[in-house]
């Protein structure tokens, strides 16, 4: 008989096993919990937008609390890196365990140098590659100057306006061949050849097989969803549709997942067997616009009642809510949403903007207040501002002890020159 779920029990399960269903641990944050809390997510999306902090760091900190950030740059820039770059939801740091399976499906030629000439491509990958294996982790400027490269690059609004290094550069990544050693400050990746970036016991020329491969992949993804559709597992590491069906179906034959039904939440999902299966769920959080508990925009619609959307790329007249909004989690509803800016210069945490939803529990502004306070202090901020822009910020204000702020006017904040890497 197909066991069946109710969404509430959905949703606690869905939590848990993003580790969002449980409290905080009180007391410092260690390397430890950080590399604990990226195993069971599996991935964590990176992107260049800096008008809060770089997105990878929130998920941290949405689970764990106020923590060192240094740690999550040691996993990945130091040697045994836990955390390796490489493409799966988007740009992301995930398992070195997934690379060699993601290596297998992963298909993102458009992003490196498949229009240029074969000739100039090949000439410069063998140069590339001969100054990589021999120098310390470098940009990509760095390598253009070194193999002598001089490109006229004309200055784009935004997108990526690479040069032919760059995108040589990152078609070796796209196979696999050159990886990622670390980031500058000015978050540039540093090459170098993958052999010296994966640690020990795993091989950059491995190749599995394409189906064992998927079955470890959608695995990965049941344990990281705990409860998912067919879709939900191929959106996690954006893998093929169609093979991802048939690979959630070959596990269940295989007694790896459980086919069960969720009621109201129509079709077959599949349960991971060790999915924790709380009777509660007590977390609050701020989730970045690039959490992994937001991937799936039809999921969050389904399970939690939440309509999303990122409006980066949306001009500020048309934005609804934000230019960088983050949805606010409290026990197991999404309730609320953010659209927050670190002023630096002002030392203070601006609030542009805060919409509750329909069903928010009486308590969503004193939490999420609390919440704000907590993200200001990790920041290095002084306070919150709370500018007087939806239907939540007088009541947001008031818990904060802090007076309306004027509204904002629309303000289009400038989009990075290389968006995600």
């Amino acid at each position: 008989m197909t066991a069946s779920f109710t969404l509430s029990q959905a949703r606690r399960i869905a939590l848990a096993a993003q580790g969002l269903a449980k409290e905080r641990p009180t007391g410092p944050v260690t390397t430890r919990q950080v590399g604990r809390t990226f195993a069971r997510l599996r991935l964590l999306q990176i992107d260049s937008v800096n008008v809060l902090v770089r997105s990878h760091y929130l998920p941290f900190f949405s689970r764990l609390g106020p923590y060192d950030t240094a740690i999550a740059d040691r996993l990945a820039g130091r040697a045994p890196r836990r955390m390796v770059e490489y493409w799966a939801h988007e740009a992301c740091y995930v398992r070195p365990e997934h690379f060699a399976d993601l290596r297998v499906w992963q298909q993102r030629k458009w992003v490196g140098a498949g229009r240029l000439d074969p000739a100039l491509r090949h000439d410069l990958e063998e140069r590339i590659l001969h100054v990589l294996a021999s120098s310390r982790p470098l940009t990509a400027r760095e390598v253009a100057a070194r193999i002598g490269h001089e490109e006229d690059v004309p200055k784009l609004e935004w997108g990526w306006n690479w040069n032919a290094v760059k995108r040589v550069l990152e078609g070796l990544f796209e196979q696999g061949v050159v990886s990622a050693a670390g980031r500058t400050a000015q978050f540039e990746r540093l090459y170098a050849p993958t052999p010296k970036v994966l640690p020990a016991g795993h091989d950059p020329l491995l190749l599995p097989d394409r189906e064992e491969a998927m079955l470890r992949l959608v695995e990965a993804a049941a344990a990281a969803h705990g409860i998912a559709s067919a879709r939900c597992l191929a959106d996690y590491f954006r893998l093929p549709a169609k093979a991802v069906a048939q690979a959630a179906a070959a596990l269940v034959r295989q007694g790896v997942l459980d086919e069960v039904e969720v009621q109201g939440w129509p079709g077959p999902r599949y349960l991971h067997p060790a999915a924790a299966r709380p009777r509660r769920a007590g977390a609050r959080a701020l989730l970045s616009p690039f959490d992994s508990l937001v991937f799936e925009r039809r999921r969050l619609e389904q399970l939690f009642g939440f309509q999303y959307r990122i409006e980066i790329y949306t001009p500020a007249a048309r934005r609804r809510y934000g230019y960088y909004v983050l949805p606010f989690l409290l026990g197991e509803s999404v309730c609320a949403r953010v659209d927050l800016k670190a002023d630096r210069a002002a030392g203070l945490l601006l609030v542009r903007g805060a919409y509750a939803e329909p069903f928010a529990p009486a308590a969503t502004a004193v939490e999420l207040a609390r919440e704000l306070e907590l993200l200001a202090q990790w920041l290095g901020l002084g306070g919150v501002a709370v500018q007087d822009r939806g239907g939540l910020a007088p009541a947001l204000a008031g818990a904060l002890g802090e007076r309306l702020q004027p509204q904002a006017a629309a303000e289009e904040l400038a989009l990075p020159a290389a968006s995600l890497t």
